[in-house]
């Protein structure tokens, strides 16, 4: 592709990049994180182990 202007290489790649941080950062957010539930059902299947 060597017919490609470089303006098109730039705009090729500005897009890709600016599409990629957006689709991180809503990745980013989406995520909920609920460690009081995973703890406390830890701790009920927990045990004691007598060495």
């Amino acid at each position: 592709m060597p017919q490609m202007s470089p303006l098109n290489w730039l705009n090729l790649f500005i897009t890709t990049i600016t599409i990629f941080m957006i689709l991180n950062s809503q990745n980013y957010y989406v995520y909920t994180n609920k460690p009081n539930s995973s703890n406390s059902k830890f701790k009920k299947n927990s045990k004691n182990w007598k060495w």
